[in-house]
C-alpha cells in the first residue's frame, strides 16, 4: 500500500514547523513539490529548506507544475472546480508514477491542511476515480489565522460571539455576517467601505522576513493597507494576506 503524509508547515517561519511535522518529514521517501511559477519560487525554497533540515536517509524530491487557474472567469465556483480537477490529475500522476508500493510520500502544505487549502479535497477526488490506491495521514500546522492573531496580540474569539471565516469575494457580496470575521486573500480590499465601528487586524507574508502588519479602525487604515498591498505585490509578484475584522458592539450589547 502506498502511504501519503499531508504535512502542514506553518505560515512562513521555519520555526512554525511542529515537532510532529518535523518527525513526519523524517519518515518520507518521496517529497512532492508543486511549483506555482517563477514568482513564487521562494515558497518552493522554504519547503526545500525544511526537507534538507529534517529529511532522513535516502529520499527523492519530485517537482510538478501547478495548473494555471482562470482568475478572470465570471463563474468563480466553476473555475475553482475546474482548476482543482486539473490539479488532481497532476497529483494522481505523481502518486501513481513516482511513489512505489510500500513507500511514503509527502506533500508539504502551507499553513494548515484543514484551513483554506485544497489538498485534502484533491486527494479525495483522486481516490474517488479509483485509478490509484493509497492511505494518507494529515499533520496539522500553524495556519495564517493563528500567525495573524499572534502577531497582533489578539484572540480569534470573544466571549459568546461567533467567528465567521470567509473570502474577500463573499465579504463584498454579503457584508459582515458576524461581529468577528476572518477574511482570506482579498485581492480587492473589500473591507475598505466599512464604518468606524469595525477594527481590522491585517497581515501579509505572515511569519516571513517580509511580514507586514497594520491594525486600526477601517476608515483610518484602509488606504494605507491598500497602498502597502499594491506595492508589496508589485515588488514580489505575489501576495498572501489575511485579516480579522472586529465590530465594536453597541453599549449594553
Amino acid at each position: 500500500m502506498k502511504r501519503l503524509l499531508v504535512i502542514g508547515i506553518g505560515a512562513g517561519d521555519p520555526d512554525h514547523l511542529t515537532l510532529q511535522g518535523a518527525k513526519a518529514i523524517g519518515m518520507a521517501d518521496v517529497f512532492f513539490l508543486v511549483d506555482k511559477g517563477e514568482a513564487k519560487q521562494e515558497l518552493v525554497r522554504l519547503r526545500q529548506d525544511l526537507i534538507d533540515a529534517h529529511g532522513r536517509g535516502t529520499y527523492r524530491v519530485v517537482e510538478a507544475r501547478d495548473p494555471e487557474r482562470d482568475r478572470s472567469a465570471s463563474a468563480y465556483a466553476e473555475a475553482v472546480e475546474d482548476w482543482r480537477s486539473r490539479r488532481s490529475r497532476v497529483f494522481e500522476h505523481l502518486i501513481q508514477d513516482e511513489l512505489r508500493d510500500g513507500e511514503t510520500g509527502a506533500f508539504l502544505v502551507w499553513g494548515d491542511p484543514g484551513v483554506y487549502d485544497s489538498t485534502l479535497a484533491i486527494l479525495e477526488e483522486v481516490l474517488g476515480r479509483g485509478q490509484v490506491t493509497f492511505d494518507y495521514q494529515v499533520i496539522p500546522g500553524i495556519s495564517s489565522i493563528s500567525a495573524l492573531t499572534a502577531a497582533h496580540r489578539t484572540s480569534l474569539t470573544r466571549v459568546a460571539r461567533p467567528v465567521h471565516l470567509t473570502t474577500g469575494r463573499r465579504l463584498a457580496e454579503d457584508g459582515l455576517t458576524a461581529d468577528d470575521v476572518v477574511v482570506m486573500l482579498d485581492a480587492h480590499c473589500s473591507f475598505a467601505d466599512l464604518g468606524p465601528d469595525v477594527h481590522i487586524h491585517w497581515g501579509a507574508y505572515l511569519g516571513t522576513p517580509d511580514e507586514i502588519l497594520v491594525s486600526g479602525p477601517v476608515p483610518e487604515v484602509a488606504d494605507r493597507i491598500r497602498d502597502l498591498r499594491a506595492q508589496a505585490r508589485e515588488d514580489k509578484g505575489w501576495i498572501m494576506d489575511t485579516y480579522l475584522l472586529r465590530r465594536t458592539p453597541p453599549p449594553g450589547a
